[in-house]
C-alpha cells in the first residue's frame, strides 16, 4: 500500500494552497507548477494532490502532471520523492526512458507503481525492471505483468520466468504458467544481452504481422476444409503459420498468451498439447474464436475438453452443437451437452455418419424422451 502523503510536513505555502478553503488564484497557480519558492519535490507533490481532486483545479493539473516543465521535472528526479508522487509519475512518462530509468532507481519507489508499470512499458523500460531480480522475487506479480506485456523481449520473458522457477514461485497470473515453466525447463535460457536476440526479433516480427492481418474471428477462420474434407491453413495465413513455426515451445506458448486471434487459433491446433493448452486458456480469448475451436476437428482434446468444462462458453448453443458434433471432444463431455440441443440438431445428429456411434445412440434416445 501507497502511504499517503502527510499535508502538515510540507511547506506553508504548499499548506496554504492545498487548503480547501486556499485561494482560487494560488491554486490555479499551482495547478500549473508554478510556485515561487517551494522546491521542485514539494511542487510536485502540490500539483499531484490537487490532481487527486475535483473541479478545474483538478483538471489543469493532471494536465501538468503528464507534462511537467523541464527544471521541475529534472528537479524533482533529484531529490528522494515520495512513494505516492513516484505512482503518479511513472504512468505519465511511462514511455520517456531516461526518467522512467530514475524513478525505478528510487529507493522509497513502491512495487505496486513497479507492477504497473511492468504491464505497460514498452522494451526498454521492461529491461530496466527486469534487471531487479530482488524486486521481481518479492513482489512476483511484476514478473506476472512483464511476461504478459508484449512489449517485453522474449529473451527476457524466459529469463524472468526460469528465475521464477528456480525460486519456486507460483505465479497465478499467467493463465498457463505450468505449461510455461515444463517449456523453460526444456530450453537454454540466453544470458542478458544489449541488444535483441534472433528470437526476440522473431517474436516481435510474428506479433506484428498478425497485428497487419487485420484479423476478425466472426468473419473467417485461419483453416479451410479442402475437397476432401481435411483443414489446412488458408493461404492468407500461410505466412504467419510459417514463423509460428519457426518458434519454440516457449515463444509459441507466449505468443499464444499474448498474440492476437489468428495466433491463437493457429495455436490450437498445434501438435504439442503444451502449446494448444496455453493459446485456449490465453485472457485475450474472445467467444467467436472459441465457437471457431470448438468446431476444429484437429484442435487437441485439451481444448476442447478446456471449452466444456466452462460454464461461460458452454451457454453459447453454437458451441454447444460443436462439441457434440465434434468426434475429437470426450464422450463424456460431448453426451453431457446432448440434452441441451433442440430438436432438430437431435434428429440431425441421429442420423449423422460425421459424429460417433455413442454420441448419435444418446441423441436418439434424447429424441424418443421429447417424444414422451
Amino acid at each position: 500500500m501507497i502511504p499517503p502523503i502527510d499535508v502538515t510536513k510540507l511547506p506553508a505555502a504548499a499548506q496554504k494552497i492545498l487548503d480547501p478553503a486556499g485561494p482560487a488564484p494560488l491554486k490555479n497557480m499551482a495547478a500549473k507548477a508554478v510556485v515561487p519558492g517551494l522546491k521542485p519535490a514539494d511542487l510536485i507533490i502540490v500539483v499531484a494532490l490537487l490532481a487527486e481532486g475535483e473541479g478545474p483545479h483538478a483538471d489543469l493539473a493532471r494536465q501538468t502532471l503528464a507534462k511537467l516543465p523541464l527544471p521541475v521535472l529534472n528537479g524533482a528526479l533529484g531529490a528522494d520523492l515520495e512513494p505516492f508522487v513516484i505512482d503518479k509519475l511513472a504512468p505519465a512518462y511511462i514511455d520517456d526512458v531516461s526518467v522512467m530509468e530514475r524513478l525505478l532507481g528510487m529507493p522509497r519507489i513502491a512495487l505496486t507503481t513497479i507492477e504497473e508499470a511492468a504491464g505497460r512499458c514498452k522494451e526498454h523500460v521492461a529491461e530496466l525492471i527486469a534487471t531487479n531480480e530482488q524486486r521481481m522475487l518479492a513482489h512476483p506479480p511484476i514478473i506476472e505483468r512483464l511476461y504478459m506485456n508484449k512489449g517485453t523481449r522474449m529473451s527476457t520473458a524466459d529469463r524472468i520466468i526460469e528465475l521464477a522457477v528456480r525460486n519456486k514461485l507460483e505465479l497465478t497470473g499467467i493463465p498457463a504458467y505450468k505449461e510455461v515453466a515444463i517449456a523453460i525447463g526444456q530450453e537454454l535460457i540466453a544470458e542478458p544481452s544489449d541488444e535483441p536476440t534472433p528470437d526476440d526479433i522473431l517474436f516481435r516480427e510474428t506479433l506484428d504481422e498478425a497485428a497487419a492481418l487485420a484479423f476478425d474471428p466472426k468473419a473467417e477462420d485461419t483453416h479451410i476444409l479442402s475437397d476432401d474434407g481435411e483443414e489446412k491453413v488458408a493461404a492468407k495465413f500461410v505466412p504467419l503459420y510459417a514463423r509460428v513455426g519457426m518458434m519454440t515451445i516457449a515463444q509459441k506458448i507466449r505468443i499464444a498468451l499474448v498474440g492476437d486471434a489468428a495466433e491463437r487459433l493457429l495455436l490450437m491446433r498445434d501438435s504439442n498439447r503444451l502449446v494448444a493448452g496455453a493459446a485456449i486458456r490465453s485472457p485475450l480469448i474472445q467467444d467467436p474464436e472459441v465457437v471457431r475451436a470448438s468446431a476444429s476437428r484437429v484442435v487437441s482434446e485439451e481444448v476442447l475438453k478446456t471449452i466444456s468444462l466452462n460454464k461461460d462458453w458452454v451457454q453459447n448453443y453454437q458451441v454447444k452443437v460443436n462439441l457434440v458434433t465434434n468426434p475429437r471432444t470426450p464422450f463424456p463431455m460431448a453426451v453431457r451437452l446432448v440434452p441441451y440441443l433442440r430438436e432438430h440438431e437431435l434428429k440431425s445428429i441421429s442420423k449423422s455418419k460425421n459424429v460417433t456411434a455413442p454420441i448419435a445412440q444418446a441423441a436418439k434416445q434424447q429424441l424418443n424422451r421429447k417424444v414422451r
